[in-house]
This record gives C-alpha cells, structure tokens and sequence, in this order.
C-alpha cells in the first residue's frame, strides 16, 4: 500500500472511532463475544444482521461495481442464510433497509464508507468465531459460515479493500464523503440494533 495514503487511513479510524465503540457497546453486540451466549441471541444478532448485510447487498455493491474488482466474492447475505438454517431459524426476505431506509443519493465514496464499516467487521468475526465455536459448537463449515468470512484469507482480502479505497480517495478526494458514509453505517447499525433488541 502506498505509504503516503497511510494519513487518510489514520485519520478514518480516528474520526470513527467513537462511532465503532458505540456499536460495539451495545449489549447485543457484547452478547456475541460473551462466553455465555445463547442460541437464541445468536439468533437475534444473525437475523439483524442479515438485514444488515441484505440492504447493502442490495443496494450498495451496485455503486461499488465498477470500483472494487471482486466485490461479487464480498457477499455474505447466503451465508447468514445458512447458519440461520443450521439454527433452524429461516428469514424469507428482509425485515427493513437498515442502512439505506433514509438515503436518497449515495455517492461512490459515501458507498466505500459503508462497505468499510461492512469488510472491517470481516476482521472481528474471527474472533467471534472462536467464541462461538467454544460457547455453541458452530464453527466455519456449519452455523458459523458467516464469522468464517474469508478464512485464512481475511487479512489479505481486508487489504485489498484498503488499497482499493485509498486509492480512489486519492483520484477522487473522496476522503470526507467515505469517512461520512462510514460513521453513517456505524449509527445506522447501532440505531437497528438498539430499536429491534429486547430491553
């Protein structure tokens, strides 16, 4: 990666940084880390987030298609689909647009931000992988695919992204409107969560 892009980077992390431990805060996103997890919050974090996952899918990648050359490989709608089965829970359709329920314009980089927020959690599903596997018994193959991300491969796949963004925040000055759509995902997700989760 291009060193000199490095300060955009760091400025992203910092001006999200609260926004990522808001969301990280919250008791449903500390149930899936806690060695006490049930199946039936697992199955509520799952169902959020497919909603979650299923709304950018939708309706994000497609202003992605011409920017991230292997954005069709970054799906994983099917794979909560999948664990949810496992779990014998199955959602037939989203319950709303967690993200983009109240966006009329998306620009390219405030879409990057998005998909920033959406490619960062690939990292932390690692880790929540091995909590649920040691809690639940689910692993990558079966009721876990969602966390597995992209195995082995997270960190380079990771990577990549930021290359791919950097670089088009660099063409583009872009960098405002990605460190926007980013903190925009974080609340939005927050917002989701906190409205759907029992008190």
């Amino acid at each position: 990666m291009n060193t000199e892009l490095a300060p955009f980077l760091e400025n992203l992390r910092l001006t999200t940084a609260q926004s990522h431990k808001d969301l990280e805060s919250l008791p449903l996103s500390e149930s899936i880390i806690n060695p006490e997890i049930t199946d039936e919050q697992y199955a509520l974090y799952l169902s959020l987030m497919y909603d979650v996952v299923s709304d950018a899918e939708q309706n994000i990648f497609p202003l992605l298609e011409n920017i991230i050359p292997d954005l069709n490989h970054r799906t994983k709608a099917h794979l909560i689909l999948s664990d949810l089965s496992v779990l014998d829970r199955n959602i037939l359709a989203p319950k709303s647009r967690p993200i983009t329920q109240n966006l009329n314009e998306i620009s390219p980089g405030f879409a990057l931000g998005i998909m920033y927020v959406l490619e960062g959690s690939s990292l932390g599903g690692r880790v929540i992988l091995k909590n649920i596997t040691t809690a639940l018994g689910y692993d990558g193959i079966k009721g876990a695919s969602y966390f597995a991300g992209y195995g082995d491969k997270t960190g380079s796949v990771w990577r990549n992204f930021l290359a791919v963004m950097t670089e088009y925040e660099s063409k583009h000055d872009a960098g405002d409107e990605i460190i926007a759509g980013a903190n925009f995902a974080f609340d939005a997700i927050n917002d989701y969560f906190t409205e759907n989760s029992p008190v």
